[in-house]
C-alpha cells in the first residue's frame, strides 16, 4: 500500500514543503531516498524501537520511502515522526483519509516520546501558506509555532497521541496563544535601566545619538570604566519592535534552535555578544548543516563585541559586507544561503596593551608605537563603519556616592521613538532604508545640508583636528541624528560641533 506524509524542509529561514512517500510490498528489503543525510538515515531504528514500544508493529515487508523533492537535501532528525506515520498508514495500522490535512513533524526517542526540532516557526508559516488544517509537533514546540494565525497547532507528547490524534479516538485540543497581547505585554520589560548608571552623562548622550540613528558605536577606556556596562543597557532604549520585525527575528532564532518551550514571539531587540574567540563561521553562519551565525541572531537588535582588538582580524573583517548590505550571502559547493544581518555593533576596547593610556589617574607604560600598534589591529575598512568614538573614562568616587539615580531608559527612549519617527516618514518613499545611519550620498545632499557657518565650522575642524576623509560623511550622518532628536529641520552648528566630538579615533594625534 502507498501513504503520503506532509512535512518540511528548512532552507535559510524559510520552509519548503516535503513530501513522504511510503511504500509496502512484498519483499524484505528497506530503503530510504530523497537525498537524506544520516541523521534521516538513522531514522529507522529510531522508528522501529519507538513503534515497538508503543504497540505498533514494522511491517515485514519490501520499504520504500520516498522524500520528495529528490533534489533538495533532507537534514536532522525531526522527519522521524512523518516517516512513522507514514510507516503505519501504508501498513494499514493507521486511516488515510486524514493525512491530507496535517503537515508533521517531531524527532522520536526510542520510547516513542517526541522531541522538540528546530525551524518550528517557519515550518508553521508554511503550513498556513499552502492551506493545511493543522500542523503537528512536539508540545516544546507548539507555542512558538502557535503564534501563526489561521492554523491549528497540536502539541504531541508521544507518537500513540498523534496515531489516536489521526484515528479520531481521542482528539488533541489545538494550542491557542494571543499573540498580541503577549508580544505588546513584554516589550518594556528591561534587566538594566540607565536610571542605575553613576556619571558618565557623555557617554548615555553618545548611545542616545546611537539608537535615535541607528549608528555603529566604539567605546574606548581604561578597565572598570563602564563600557560594557553601559552597553548591555542600549536594547532598554531601541524603539520596540514592530510585529513584523519580531516575527522575522523569532524565525531566524527558531532555525538556531535558541527558542524555549515557553517562548513565542520574540518582543525585545536582541543583544549578542560573542566571545573574542569566536570563529568566523560562528560569527556570520553556515557550517555542515547551515545555521545563522551571531550577526543573524543579532538581526534587528545589538551585536556587542566586547574587546574588540582581541577578536581575530579575519572575524572582524568579515563583518565588512553584512554592515554595508544588511544581510550575509553563505555560498559552499552544496548550498547558497542569505540570512537577513541587519543589526547594530556596539563595540568596547581598551586605549592600549596595558589599558591605562588617556587615564587621569594611573599610568600607561605604553610607548607611542605600542599604543598605534594595538589600535591598528582594528582595520581602517571596518573603522570607517562606525559612526561614533566615545572615550570612556573611570567614574569619580563623588559621582558613585550619590544617592540619586539618572535618567531612566524609559524618558531616553521616548526622544529615541520620536527621532526615529522623524526618520521613518522622510525616507518613507525610500527602499530598505529606515534610518539616518543607512544614508547614501544621494540623501545627505538632500537631508543633510549645511549652512555656510556649518560648512566652516565643518571645514576647520577637519583641518585643525587632522580628520580623516572618511569622518566627513559619519559626522553629517550624527548631525542628522542629533537634529532630529532636537526636533530641528536645519542643521544647526551646536548639532555638527557635538557629532565632530564622537569622531575621536580619527584625529591623527590621538594615539600621541
Amino acid at each position: 500500500m502507498l501513504s503520503k506524509v506532509y512535512a518540511a524542509a528548512v532552507q535559510g529561514i524559510d520552509a519548503i514543503s516535503v513530501t513522504i512517500e511510503v511504500s509496502c510490498t512484498k519483499g524484505f528489503q528497506f530503503f530510504l531516498v530523497g537525498l537524506p543525510d544520516n541523521a534521516v538515515k538513522e531514522s529507522h531504528q529510531r522508528i522501529l524501537s519507538a513503534m515497538q514500544s508503543t504497540g505498533f508493529r514494522l511491517p515485514v515487508s519490501k520499504i520504500v520511502i520516498n522524500m520528495a523533492p529528490a533534489d533538495i537535501r533532507k537534514e536532522g532528525s525531526a522527519y522521524d515522526l512523518p516517516i512513522a506515520i507514514g510507516l503505519l498508514a501504508a501498513s494499514e495500522q493507521l486511516p488515510t483519509e486524514h493525512l491530507a490535512h496535517y503537515l508533521i513533524m517531531g524527532e522520536l526517542s526510542l520510547d516513542g516520546s517526541l522531541q522538540p526540532i528546530k525551524g518550528a516557526l517557519p515550518i508553521s508559516i508554511l503550513a498556513r501558506e499552502m492551506g493545511y488544517e493543522g500542523l503537528i509537533v512536539p508540545k516544546q514546540n507548539a507555542r512558538e509555532a502557535a503564534v501563526v494565525n489561521n492554523l491549528h497547532v497540536y502539541g504531541a507528547e508521544t507518537l500513540e497521541e498523534v496515531v489516536n490524534h489521526l484515528n479520531g479516538t481521542r482528539l488533541m485540543d489545538p494550542v491557542l496563544v494571543n499573540t498580541r497581547e503577549e508580544f505588546y505585554a513584554q516589550q518594556s520589560h528591561f534587566d538594566f535601566d540607565f536610571a542605575d548608571v553613576k556619571g558618565q552623562e557623555n557617554v548615555k548622550r553618545a548611545l542616545e545619538v546611537a539608537a535615535a540613528g541607528g549608528h555603529n558605536i566604539i567605546l574606548i577606556g581604561s578597565p572598570g570604566s563602564g563600557k560594557s556596562m553601559l552597553s548591555k543597557r542600549l536594547p532598554s532604549i531601541l524603539p520596540p519592535l514592530s510585529l513584523g520585525e519580531s516575527l522575522e527575528t523569532t524565525k531566524i532564532h527558531s532555525v538556531a534552535g535558541k527558542i524555549n518551550s515557553n517562548g513565542g514571539l520574540i518582543s525585545r531587540r536582541p543583544f549578542r555578544s560573542p566571545h573574542h574567540t569566536v570563529s568566523n563561521v560562528a560569527m556570520t553562519g553556515g557550517g555542515s548543516y547551515p545555521q545563522p551565525g551571531e550577526i543573524s541572531l543579532a538581526h534587528n537588535g545589538v551585536l556587542f563585541l566586547d574587546e574588540l582588538a582581541e577578536f581575530k582580524r579575519d572575524v572582524l573583517e568579515v563583518l565588512r559586507q553584512p554592515l554595508e548590505d544588511r544581510k550575509i550571502s553563505i555560498s559552499r559547493v552544496k548550498y547558497n544561503v542569505d540570512y537577513p544581518a541587519s543589526f547594530m555593533l556596539v563595540a568596547s576596547m581598551n586605549p592600549c596593551p596595558c589599558g591605562y593610556y588617556n587615564h587621569p589617574v594611573k599610568r600607561c607604560v605604553c610607548s607611542p608605537g605600542q599604543v598605534q600598534h594595538y589600535l591598528n589591529r582594528i582595520s581602517g575598512p571596518l573603522m570607517d563603519r562606525i559612526d561614533i568614538h566615545v572615550e570612556v573614562t573611570p567614574v569619580s568616587f563623588d559621582k558613585m556616592a550619590e544617592s540619586r539615580t539618572g535618567e531612566s531608559s524609559a524618558v531616553i527612549r521616548e526622544r529615541v521613538v520620536r527621532a526615529r519617527r522623524v526618520q521613518e516618514e522622510r525616507y518613507s518613499n525610500e527602499q530598505n532604508i529606515y534610518c539616518n545611519a543607512q544614508m547614501n550620498a544621494r540623501l545627505l545632499d538632500r537631508y543633510a545640508q549645511l549652512e555656510a557657518s556649518g560648512l566652516e565650522l565643518l571645514k576647520n575642524a577637519m583641518n585643525r583636528l587632522n580628520l580623516s576623509a572618511r569622518a566627513y560623511d559619519r559626522i553629517l550622518k550624527v548631525a542628522r541624528t542629533i537634529a532630529d532628536l532636537e526636533g530641528s529641520e536645519q542643521i544647526q552648528s551646536h548639532h555638527l560641533s557635538e557629532a565632530i566630538g564622537y569622531r575621536n579615533l580619527d584625529r591623527e594625534d590621538w594615539a600621541g
